[in-house]
């Protein structure tokens, strides 16, 4: 078997590996409310609604992010069912290609023992492995981000080096194209800042800039990328201006959105969650224990340098910063502890090593075990076996939107939600009000139909139906008219009736009066 051969093979056993690893308990553990609920929602109602082009909301249009987390989650629960681990598949597949792509480069501009090392560093980071096991756009975004400057990192040295470089750069395009339709402009425009930054530093410029203009990857990258956004300006005329103002542009500069946090949160965020590893930054540099391994090498710790900077001063921008958002810096952070580990003397022989990466296997494991032993919030409301969902009833959530509902209780059709929804100020933060309300604008027709108010209660009781009415346990204190149905499911946080419009038709409804039901005895 030849060298090339070789390397092809050991990168397929180490991805290989990697993903067993992180699929392995990615299906331990609920849906945790809001983020992953939300994000498996849309997922579902892709599948089930057959439209693949339009994410949606409890039915209506949702634009707060473009559709490949929905497209990989819905073809997994269309073959596994809707399962936790199908579920969460977009994020273990993000996370793995950051690993492949590291391993890979690595092997490639620097040796097999840092490669090895700075992958296995990477998958047991408890902030690695969790994020992998969280469904959110995060960590899909965040591996396509990294293969991307890894990509494009690899067609500069290979430039230079008047290697073959093309087939990188392709790859590199559409692992752009692919963050552009995992979390928008951020795919590309992450990369090119580290790559410029990088280039700067190294010297390279003009190697970027004679990159950058061949024409062959900018094509491949829109006739990946281009055809969804063309499409939904095209059926939305008001999608750019949400999309692309809105959604990247004003959130980036406003402070009226959630988790407003200080410059400098992400430095302890990192520390801690990359316990034990990021303890071996600490570790002191011994000055030959390291083989010396070129001027490549050498650029290449100085792109991982660059990369973690670039991406942590980013983020630290804004005022709004989610715990997710710098996972694109954990590739770049495992080479640059495995390097400063490999340089440190004793920790540097393989018992160290290995012991090191045990404790940090059993952090990981201990993350999930903890998570799973957490009570669980309300929104794990489960139904009574023998209370079964017809293909005909309809089901109102009140004054409230559970976003995990759908997916526990295999909904296949949006849901009504009673809400104040005319003559309200529009929400400023970010929740499912907003979320409802800025998706109903894409849709008014749908909209009306879905967001009800009081005064359409009578009229969606008294239909010969069944009606399964979802809420906060303490909703009969806004709606005593709750205490004429059958309550069904009660937990800590929620409660669940039932109402049988048919059964109940006649002395119910005439009792009606200002919009509301009448209390029953």
């Amino acid at each position: 078997m030849s060298g090339e051969a070789r390397g092809r093979a050991q990168v397929l056993r180490v991805g290989l590996v990697l993903v067993a690893w992180l699929l392995a308990t990615s299906g331990a553990r609920s849906l945790m409310a809001p983020d992953e609920g939300r994000y498996v929602g849309v997922a579902l109602a892709m599948l089930h609604s057959g439209d693949w082009l339009v994410p949606r909301l409890d039915g209506l249009p949702f634009f707060h992010k473009p559709p490949l987390f929905y497209w990989i989650g819905a073809a997994a629960m269309g073959v596994a069912g809707p399962v936790e681990w199908a579920a969460r598949l977009p994020s273990v597949l993000g996370a793995s290609a950051a690993g492949i792509a590291l391993f890979a480069f690595l092997r490639r501009w620097t040796d097999d023992r840092l490669a090895l090392w700075s992958t296995v560093v990477l998958a047991t980071m408890p902030y690695f492995f969790l994020g992998a096991q969280f469904a959110n756009l995060d960590m899909l975004v965040a591996g396509c981000i990294s293969a991307t400057v890894l990509l494009a990192a690899w067609a500069v040295l290979a430039h230079d080096e008047g290697k073959p470089w093309r087939a990188a750069l392709a790859l590199a395009h559409a692992g752009a194209a692919a963050g552009l339709l995992a979390k928008g402009l951020i795919g590309l425009l992450l990369p090119f800042l580290v790559l410029a930054a990088w280039c700067a530093w190294t010297r390279r410029l003009a190697t970027l800039w004679r990159l950058c203009r061949w024409l062959p990857g900018w094509a491949l990258l829109l006739a990946l990328a281009a055809p969804w956004f063309a499409a939904m300006q095209r059926a939305y005329p008001e999608f750019f201006d949400y999309f692309v103002i809105t959604q990247h542009f004003r959130r980036f500069a406003s402070s009226g959105f959630n988790n407003e946090q200080p410059f400098w949160f992400y430095l302890p965020v990192l520390a801690g969650l990359t316990l034990p590893w990021s303890l071996g930054l600490l570790l002191p540099r011994r000055g030959n224990a390291a083989p010396e391994l070129g001027a490549a090498a050498r650029d290449v710790d100085r792109l991982m340098w660059t990369w973690l900077i670039v991406i942590v001063v980013f983020f630290s921008l804004p005022r709004s910063k989610l715990v997710g958002y710098v996972l694109p810096v954990l590739a770049p952070l495992a080479c640059v502890v495995a390097r400063r580990i490999l340089a440190s003397g004793p920790m540097r022989e393989g018992r160290g090593l290995k012991a090191a990466a045990a404790a940090a296997m059993a952090l990981c494991l201990a993350g999930v075990g903890t998570l799973v032993a957490m009570p669980q919030p309300g929104a794990r409301l489960r139904l009574p076996a023998d209370a079964r969902i017809g293909p005909d009833d309809q089901v109102l959530m009140l004054d409230s939107y559970i976003y995990e509902i759908p997916f526990y209780w295999h909904l296949r059709a949006p849901v009504m939600v009673l809400g104040e929804w005319k003559n309200r100020p529009e929400p400023e933060r970010d929740d499912w009000r907003k979320e409802l309300t800025d998706a109903a604008r894409f849709d008014e027709a749908r909209a009306s139909r879905l967001l009800v108010d009081a005064s359409r209660l009578p009229a969606i009781l008294c239909a010969p139906r069944v009606t399964w009415l979802v809420g906060p346990n303490n909703s009969q204190l806004q709606h005593p008219w709750l205490a004429g149905t059958k309550l069904v499911a009660v937990n800590d946080r929620l409660a669940v009736w039932r109402h049988d419009g048919a059964a109940r038709r006649g002395s119910h409804c005439a009792g009606l009066s200002d919009g509301l039901p009448e209390r029953q005895p």
